[in-house]
């Protein structure tokens, strides 16, 4: 498989979409999740859903299946969601509560640090102490709950010192998520990705949306050369006003952080453009302080507002399969009906959602057609697509032995 990855790299033209292989082979699917899912940081779920010690929430990634949990100590840990005795689901619902961990098949019971606390009639020589829950890596950052599935976790506090100081202001930690939505999207993660990194489309394609976010390509894409004067200006003010806000992307490309005004007198992500909570999650100075934008390579991209914060994590299923899950986050003590409007508050992401769905399936398609061949990248209006896309055939001809290609 190693071979057939590095043929596919070798072959790819810098600056143009990838071969079809890329978005439809189960095998360069099966690289993706052993290179880049069961290696990275992935982010999991905001803090605020695990209220009390007890609290769980299941995820899976991949083959592997996931369980975090707040400790009676108030720590989030994550753990294989599989009994140590006969490798039972230990957590069948999709989040809970409960004072232990109990094993539905044999009742072996756990902690809630993993460590096994009871199991009936195993002899005199069982030693609980071997067989606690097997451990995943994880990180809580600013209200923001990270894993990564591998043996050794690549570094993560560079990230987490460099995102704190623009997630801070947002609180995240005296949130609640107000809804939450699942789709799965008929195509592969990469396009899911690649569709999310430009706004190309969205004028066509997301009329909601445009009313108040820019369809302007110095606010999706990467900067390159001399800050435009616009963006310059709105991250003075904010900056001036306590809210780190500078254009930041990390060398590897693997993450990015910018606070990007929206159109002129927006506040919000509403139709009418206003706030849609009254009862702001965080400490924004003032209400067109624009929106946070931090992506996170495999799996989040985000926007922190004034008023309520959006969460969306990636997660691939199989090689034209992707799960999108979005959590609006609002202040915990907000009230719905009285601070906020539900459907107001989330009507445009839903409609933008449904309709990224939309142009994602239609681009797989297309790809799966005999007639496909790669196209060029726009370097002007996609050039947040070309540095995802470079930033992942680095990242997984690493993983073969593949030397970078340069950029043309």
């Amino acid at each position: 498989m190693s071979e057939f990855i590095r043929e596919l790299l070798a072959r790819r033209r810098p600056g143009h979409a990838l071969e079809q292989a890329f978005y439809s082979d189960p095998a360069v699917f099966a690289a993706d999740l052993e290179a880049i899912h069961y290696r990275q940081w992935l982010f999991a779920i905001p803090a605020c859903e695990l209220e009390k010690p007890g609290s769980y929430v299941t995820h899976k990634v991949g083959a592997y299946g996931v369980v975090i949990v707040r400790g009676s100590d108030n720590v989030i840990r994550a753990f294989h969601n599989t009994c140590r005795h006969r490798g039972s689901v230990l957590c069948t619902a999709a989040k809970g509560n409960s004072p232990k961990l109990v094993c539905p098949y044999h009742q072996w019971t756990y902690e809630l640090d993993g460590s096994l606390l009871w199991a009936r009639d195993m002899g005199p020589d069982f030693v609980p102490a071997d067989h606690g829950l097997k451990t995943v890596h994880c990180r809580e950052l600013a209200g923001l709950v990270y894993i990564c599935l591998a043996d050794e976790a690549p570094d993560f506090d560079t990230f987490a010192n460099i995102a704190r100081p623009y997630l801070e202001p947002h609180d995240l930690a005296n949130a609640k998520v107000a809804f939450e939505s699942s789709i799965i999207e008929n195509g592969n993660w990469k396009l899911v990705w690649e569709n999310n990194r430009e706004c190309y489309h969205c004028g066509g394609n997301h009329p909601s949306l445009c009313r108040t976010f820019p369809d302007d390509p110095s606010v999706t894409g990467i900067e390159g050369g001399e800050t435009p004067a616009k963006l310059q200006a709105h991250f003075d003010r904010c900056e001036a006003a306590g809210l780190p806000s500078a254009f930041y992307l990390h060398g590897d490309g693997q993450y990015r952080l910018a606070r990007m005004p929206l159109n002129e007198g927006a506040e919000s992500y509403t139709l009418d453009g206003k706030s849609a909570v009254s009862r702001w999650l965080g400490r924004a100075p003032f209400a067109d302080a624009g929106t946070l934008l931090k992506f996170h390579y495999p799996t989040t991209w985000n926007h922190f507002l004034a008023d309520h914060s959006i969460v969306f994590r990636v997660t691939p299923i199989s090689p034209t399969e992707t799960e999108v899950t979005t959590k609006w986050l609002v202040n915990k003590d907000a009230v719905e009906g009285v601070d906020y409007d539900l459907k107001r508050l989330t009507e445009v992401w839903v409609a933008t959602n449904d309709e990224d769905r939309r142009v994602v399936e239609d681009n797989q398609h297309g790809i799966n057609s005999p007639a496909y061949q790669p196209g060029p990248y726009s370097p002007t209006q996609e050039s947040g697509v070309i540095q995802f896309v470079d930033w992942y055939c680095d990242t997984l001809g690493a993983s073969v032995g593949q030397t970078p290609m340069a950029a043309e």
